[in-house]
């Protein structure tokens, strides 16, 4: 009887001492050292130019640090900071549909590509900074004019989830 009360009282005691000693990060970021970071207006210096899409992605980039890490997103000095700018915006054909009576073939499918330029810094871990393009790109059939902002918000999950992880996961 006494070894089974020895025996259940050191597991117990084990798994006491080993979950507290554990810790597990269900998104992988690492902010070790980092309170705070400065997120910079992201301007759009692409050829072709979206009225909303400089705000709506400095905006979304605030939005994914702020509810994946613990960092206070703040004006002026800070542990870290993240300015860049939209570098890239096109429409290409992806697909090619034939056409009869010798008349130029026409785009079967499109695709929009969004390049945004990132200059990364963390005052804690210096091996960390880096200066990086991120291309993120959906593709569609049919007019953009309809499709459009959906298909930048798409492009735009993309975009802010591959930074936040080269910035906080090392991806």
């Amino acid at each position: 009887m006494t070894k089974r009360i020895i025996a259940v009282l050191t597991v117990g005691l084990f798994l006491v001492f080993f979950t507290q000693a554990c810790t597990i990060k269900l998104n992988g970021a690492s902010t070790q050292g980092l309170k705070t970071i400065n997120v910079g207006y992201f301007e759009n210096n692409a050829q072709l130019v979206v009225g909303n899409l400089s705000q709506n992605f400095t905006e979304a980039l605030k939005n994914r640090i702020r509810t994946t890490s613990s960092l206070a997103i703040v004006q002026g000095e800070a542990d870290a900071s993240m300015t860049g700018s939209i570098t890239g915006y096109s429409i290409e054909p992806v697909s090619v549909q034939a056409t009869n009576n010798n008349i130029a073939p026409i785009a079967g499918a499109n695709r929009l590509t969004i390049t945004i330029s990132v200059v990364y810094t963390n005052k804690a871990n210096k091996k960390n900074n880096f200066t990086q393009s991120f291309p993120a790109f959906a593709d569609f059939t049919g007019d953009i004019a309809n499709q459009e902002q959906g298909l930048i918000a798409t492009i735009t999950k993309q975009l802010t989830e591959d930074i936040f992880n080269k910035a906080f996961a090392n991806w």
